[in-house]
This record gives structure tokens, C-alpha cells and sequence, in this order.
């Protein structure tokens, strides 16, 4: 509320500080205080056409627009510095005001004129013309990333096949809304780690609330989504939330969905959940002794062979493929037998377990899990032995609660509580790399903050092996993603 508190006040100086400069050019003060209509005298004073304004009403280019007329304005008043135009933008509460009470500064005329410019000239050192333009173009690139569109490259096999790694995507940030960033201060196109040097690339001197602007659309079920890494909260980065590694998977499962995954089935509500010819589950595969399976062809086929549980002296191998892929390397001749890998209900091993890792001897892992309900805004849950494990952290880190058992029950904030209703939505993100992706399974929820957009085109799709045109998947280039 503080920062919502001094944003208006901050707010109220500036238009003050307008209203005094609007007088001075002969308009009504008032005017400095109506939105859209202040905008419209802006473009009076600095002789640009009208109609401009209405470029105001769209997202990204408004930007663009009402600093063009702002800096317009400040020339008209004999503001043209470098240091006059960045106090303008940084701290207009402070200089605004002061060039209004300043008997000095006068209206000199509209800026956007051949008369003022021959009768004010005003000629730029090389110097200003490259800070001007480094500074416009990262600005732009800048809020072009943070509230529109943003690439992101996939670095690891977990969405295979439907993301290979090496393809290059555009996450939109306007299809969810785009998010205000939580720690504006930071190095220009660094997300959290500063290049070459290493080290933070971001200041929590401000730290802003969450706040995500209107959308095109909800999150729909099985939307592929970029998110931050809800674990990165904890040590040893506790990094804040924009400033979390980013992660790419499916959004299996909804605010309110009830999840349960059944040898290694996974079902929504009841019903039969995301299914599609490229998942990819783990398959064994027995071979003929000596030959084993060729490792050259598993590279040109893109067979991913598992880094755990291969035997090759045995013959034995771990393959991730999808179903249709395995159905190929049965018919391969040095090939005995291929069975499909699924974790027991009671497999308990260090590869299989899954969130929340019970202790009271309840098995849950990769392939079973569940029924459990995702945390939805305003659901309200109760807290015993059961429930405890799965939303304990929701409650704590991602809520920023306190919970403290004691002889007498559970103590929410300082009190005695027996339930706990939530303040965000929540989703379940898994990869179509089942045995191979760590996503929810491992972690469990994604608070609504961490979500930083909708996964829409593949721009580019780059493989490291092969010659350099071939490296170029071009079938992949303006792709879709499903």
C-alpha cells in the first residue's frame, strides 16, 4: 500500500507541476489533470497532429507516443540536456514543479516547427546522438520484452518431442497480461546473473507488488507456459520472483483441478488427462549380445538414451522415445524385446519419488500420485497430517504466512488454525518428456506470480550436430506451437 500511496502522491506533484507550465503557455491549468485531453494539448503546443492521441490506446506504441509528445513539450520550454530530459523521465515530481515556479522558463514557442528550429537551433554532439540512440533502443528493447514479446531458447530435452532443445521461441506476454516487473532495477537484457563477471544483474533497493495487466486470455489447460522456477526462492539464490530461472512446460492441471496419475496415466476430474503422439515416456530395450544398439543411429533418429539404468554389457538400455518410436525399434533385428517403463505404486526410489515426499510411508512418485486439488484463489483447505505436506509451502513462501506445529495444533501467523484459504491460483506444469523433465512431480505448485507467458512460435530451430545449413531444422522455422 505504501508504494501505491507515494506513487500518487509522486503523481499529483508531476500534473502540478504540469498545470504551472500549461499556464505559462497560455492554457488552463486544469488541463494538466485530464487524461487523454492533457495529451491532446501536449500535441497543440508541440504542433503534432491531434489524431496521435489515440495511438495512447494502444498497448506498447502508447509508450512510445506519449514520450515523443512529453519530450516535445520540454523542448518547447528550452529543456533539450541530456540531464534535463532524464530528470524529466526519473524524477518529473521534483524538476516539473521547479521549472514552473522558474520566472526564467518560458514557453518558447511549438517544437515541432521549421520556425522554431531556425529560431532555436540546436545541434547534438556525436557523443549525445549515440547516448540518445543506445539509450532509445535499449529502452525499447526493454519494454518490448517486459509487456509483449520476449525469445527464449530451449535448453534441455524436456518437452521433447513437441520443443527440441536448440529451437528458439517467442513467449508472449500479452496472451495471460504482461506482468509488472517485481524488481525494476536492473542490468539491461540480463534476467538474473550479470554477463561475463557473474554476480546479481538485479537491486531489490525497490521491490514492487504483484500486479499483471488485463490479458487476451486465461491460462487454458494444456497451454505450453513459461514460468519462473518456484525453487529458486530458497537458498542458495532466494532470488526474487521475476528474477527466478525460467522454465518451459505444459500446464496439465487448473486452479480447482483434482490430480491423480496412475501407472503413469494421468487423469483430470476423473478423466483421462493430456495425451498426445508426441509424449515421450521411457522405454527398456533388450538386445541380441554382442551388438547392442548402434549409438550412431540413435543420434540421427534424435533417440534419446537415458543417462541412468543402462547396462550396455548386458545389453540393456534406456531410451526416451514416444510410443510410435518404439514401435520402430522393436522391428530392428538385433532387438529382443522393448517394455514400456513405469514406476510401481510403491516404488520408492530416489529416481521415482515425487512431491511432497511424505514421510508417514505414503509412496508417491513419478507414475502415482494423487487425488489432489490444486490451490485456487479463495478455496479454503484443511490443514491435518494429509494436506499439510502438499500445501505447506504454497502457504509459506509463496504466500509469505507462518506456520509453527505445537503440542496444542498448528499456529497460522501467531494462531491457532485448522484451515487456510488461498490468495492466489495455482497450476501443475509437466514435461511431454515424462521420465525425463523436472516439473511439478519434483516441486509441485506454480503460484500465478511466477507466470511469465504463453509459448506461441518457434522463429528458429537450431540442432549442434551436422554441417551449418544443416544444422537449421527448416521445418521448424514459423512454427506453431501446440
Amino acid at each position: 500500500m505504501i508504494y501505491y500511496i507515494l506513487f500518487g502522491l509522486f503523481q499529483i506533484v508531476s500534473w502540478y507541476g504540469l498545470f504551472l507550465l500549461f499556464r505559462k503557455a497560455g492554457k488552463q491549468g486544469w488541463e494538466a489533470f485530464v487524461p487523454f485531453y492533457r495529451e491532446v494539448i501536449f500535441a497543440d503546443l508541440v504542433a503534432r497532429p491531434r489524431w496521435w492521441v489515440l495511438w495512447l490506446l494502444v498497448p506498447i506504441v502508447n509508450v512510445f507516443v506519449f514520450f515523443g509528445l512529453y519530450f516535445d513539450l520540454l523542448k518547447s520550454f528550452g529543456k533539450r540536456r541530456f540531464w534535463e530530459t532524464a530528470a524529466a523521465v526519473l524524477v518529473p515530481f521534483i524538476v516539473l514543479p521547479m521549472w514552473g515556479n522558474d520566472a526564467t522558463v518560458k514557453y518558447l514557442g511549438p517544437s515541432n516547427t521549421e520556425e522554431f528550429k531556425k529560431k532555436y537551433p540546436y545541434k547534438k554532439s556525436a557523443v549525445r546522438e549515440w547516448t540518445d540512440a543506445i539509450i532509445f533502443a535499449t529502452v525499447a528493447a526493454s519494454l518490448i520484452r517486459s509487456f509483449l514479446i520476449e525469445p527464449y531458447v530451449i535448453p534441455t530435452g524436456s518437452m521433447e518431442r513437441s520443443l527440441l532443445i536448440g529451437d528458439f521461441l517467442f513467449v508472449s506476454k500479452l496472451n495471460y497480461g504482461a506482468r509488472i516487473p517485481m524488481t525494476p532495477l536492473a542490468f539491461p537484457f540480463a534476467h538474473h546473473t550479470m554477463p561475463i563477471t557473474g554476480g546479481k544483474a538485479y537491486s531489490e533497493w525497490i521491490k514492487l507488488p504483484y500486479k499483471r495487466l488485463p490479458g487476451f486470455q486465461e491460462i487454458k489447460r494444456n497451454d505450453v507456459v513459461v514460468f519462473n522456477y518456484p525453487m529458486d526462492a530458497d537458498a542458495p539464490f532466494e532470488r526474487p520472483v521475476d528474477k527466478r530461472e525460467n522454465y518451459i512446460k505444459r500446464c496439465v492441471g487448473m486452479p480447482g483441478d483434482v490430480l491423480t496419475m496412475k501407472g503413469a496415466q494421468l487423469f483430470v476430474n476423473g478423466e483421462v488427462g493430456y495425451e498426445s503422439e508426441n509424449l515421450q515416456p521411457s522405454f527398456i530395450v533388450v538386445t541380441e549380445q554382442p551388438y547392442g544398439l548402434d549409438l550412431n543411429r540413435l543420434v540421427d533418429k534424435r533417440y534419446e538414451l537415458s543417462t541412468y539404468l543402462n547396462d550396455p554389457s548386458r545389453g540393456v538400455y534406456v531410451l526416451h522415445i514416444t510410443r510410435e518410436e518404439a514401435e520402430e525399434v522393436r522391428q530392428w533385428s538385433n532387438v529382443k524385446e522393448v517394455i514400456e517403463q513405469v514406476y510401481g505404486p510403491d516404488d520408492n526410489s530416489e529416481m521415482a519419488q515425487a512431491f511432497p515426499f511424505y514421510k508417514d510411508g505414503t509412496v508417491w512418485n513419478y507414475d502415482n500420485f494423487g487425488p489432489f486439488t490444486i490451490p485456487k484463489k479463495g478455496w479454503t483447505v484443511k490443514l491435518d497430517n494429509k494436506t499439510l505436506p502438499l500445501y505447506r509451502r504454497a502457504i509459506t513462501v509463496y504466500e509469505g504466512n507462518t506456520l509453527e506445529e505445537r503440542a496444542d495444533g498448528l499456529y497460522l501467523n501467531g494462531k491457532l488454525a485448522d484451515s487456510y484459504t488461498f490468495n492466489m491460483d495455482y497450476y501443475w506444469m509437466m514435461g511431454d518428456n515424462r521420465h525425463n523433465s523436472l516439473d511439478s512431480r519434483g516441486w509441485g505448485f506454480v503460484p500465478e506470480d511466477h507466470i511469465v507467458g504463453k509459448a506461441v512460435l518457434t522463429f528458429m530451430s537450431y540442432d549442434e550436430d551436422g554441417s551449418f545449413l544443416s544444422k537449421i531444422r527448416w521445418n521448424r522455422i514459423f512454427r506453431g506451437i501446440n
